[in-house]
C-alpha cells in the first residue's frame, strides 16, 4: 500500500484494517469459488490452478493470467530445486562417510523461499465495476 503513495503520505490504522478486511473477503470469495469447483469434481484439495480458474470465472482476468505465469515459474523452480536436492542426496550416499549409510548425521535440507516478483499492473486497470 505504501509503495503506490508518496513518501510523505500517512495511512491510518483504520484504513489498514479496512484494507485487510477487504483482502480477506476477496481471498474467501475466490477460494470459495475454487472450493466449489473441487467439490463438484469430488476433489478435496484446492490447488493453484483452481485459484486461477476461479479468478477468471469471477471476472478477474487481469489477475488470473499473471498468476498463471507466476505459478508456472514457481513450479519450474521447485522442480529444479527438487532435482538439485536429489543430486546432492545421491552424492552424499556415495561418499566414504560410514554414518551416511545408516542415516546418521543427516540433517533435513532447508530451502529458502523463492524470490519471484509478481506484478499485477501489466495491464491497465479497469474502472468498470464487477
Amino acid at each position: 500500500m505504501k509503495q503506490i503513495l508518496p513518501p510523505n503520505a500517512k495511512i491510518s490504522k483504520e484504513a489498514k484494517e479496512t484494507m485487510q478486511e477487504c483482502v480477506s473477503e476477496f481471498i474467501s470469495f475466490v477460494t470459495g469459488e475454487a472450493s466449489d469447483k473441487c467439490h463438484k469434481e469430488k476433489r478435496k484439495t484446492v490447488n493453484g490452478d483452481d485459484i486461477c480458474w476461479a479468478l477468471a470465472t469471477l471476472g478477474f482476468d487481469d489477475y488470473a493470467e499473471p498468476l498463471k505465469r507466476y505459478l508456472n515459474m514457481y513450479r519450474e523452480l521447485e522442480g529444479e530445486r527438487a532435482n538439485t536436492n536429489q543430486n546432492k542426496s545421491s552424492n552424499s550416499e556415495e561418499g566414504d562417510d560410514p554414518s551416511s549409510s545408516r542415516g546418521e548425521g543427516k540433517r533435513p535440507t532447508t530451502v529458502s523461499p523463492t524470490s519471484l516478483k509478481f506484478n499485477v499492473n501489466e495491464k491497465s486497470y479497469r474502472s468498470t465495476p464487477y
